[in-house]
C-alpha cells in the first residue's frame, strides 16, 4: 500500500510584523522558525511571491508575508513554481479547539473557522491538504479575534516553548518518515 505523498513544503501560518510576533495566532511561524534554527537555515525573501523561504533537508519551509487571511495566494504561487501537489504541503497553524500544549496532525479536512486555512483551501481548491494544528486554548465567548491576536500569559510560556519544540519534531518526522508516521507518533497522546 503506497504511503501518502511525502512532505515537500511546510507552510507556517502567522501575521507579519513585530506587533504580531509572539501572539497566539503566530504559533505556526514560531514552529517553522524553530525548525529552521535547528537546521541552521536562513530565511530568504524572493521577489516572486509574498513569502520568505528556508530549506529543511529536501523540504522547503515557507512563511507567507501577507496577512493570515491572504495566506493562500503566496502559498499557491510557491507550490506552483516548485510543482508541489496539495498532498505534499503541510500547513502548521494555531487551533482554538485544542487545549494549549496539544497538537493534532490530519491529512485533510475543513477550515475549522481558521481564516488562513480557508484562504489556502480556496486558492488551492481542495481540502486535501495536510495540516498540523497547534492548540492555543479556547477563546473567551465573545473575544475570539482579540484572543488569537493576544500574547501568551507568563504562566503559559513554558507550555508554549514545549509545544513549539514538539511541533517542530512532528514536522521533521513528517518530512523524513511521511505523514502517517508523524500522525502515529504525535497524535497518540490525543484523547480517543
Amino acid at each position: 500500500m503506497p504511503e501518502i505523498s511525502r512532505i515537500r513544503l511546510v507552510a507556517g501560518l502567522g501575521n507579519p510584523g513585530v506587533e504580531y510576533a509572539m501572539t497566539r495566532h503566530n504559533v505556526g511561524f514560531m514552529a517553522v522558525d524553530h525548525l529552521a534554527a535547528k537546521f541552521g537555515s536562513t530565511w530568504e525573501r524572493s521577489p516572486k511571491w509574498e513569502a520568505v523561504t528556508a530549506k529543511c533537508g529536501d523540504a522547503l519551509l515557507v512563511k507567507p508575508t501577507s496577512f493570515m487571511n491572504r495566506s493562500g495566494h503566496p502559498l499557491f504561487a510557491v507550490a506552483q513554481f516548485y510543482k508541489i501537489t496539495p498532498q505534499e504541503i503541510l500547513i502548521v497553524m494555531d487551533d482554538l479547539a485544542l487545549p494549549l500544549g496539544r497538537i493534532r496532525i490530519r491529512p485533510d479536512g475543513g477550515t475549522g473557522g481558521h481564516n488562513g486555512l480557508e484562504s489556502i483551501i480556496i486558492q488551492i481548491r481542495t481540502e486535501e491538504i495536510p495540516r498540523l494544528r497547534i492548540g492555543i486554548g479556547a477563546a473567551p465567548r465573545n473575544g475570539g479575534v482579540d484572543y488569537v491576536l493576544s500574547r501568551f500569559f507568563e504562566e503559559e510560556k513554558p507550555a508554549v516553548r514545549s509545544i513549539i519544540e514538539r511541533a517542530a519534531e512532528a514536522v521533521k518526522c513528517a518530512i523524513d518518515n511521511g505523514l502517517v508516521s508523524a500522525m502515529n507518533s504525535f497524535n497518540k497522546s490525543e484523547e480517543s
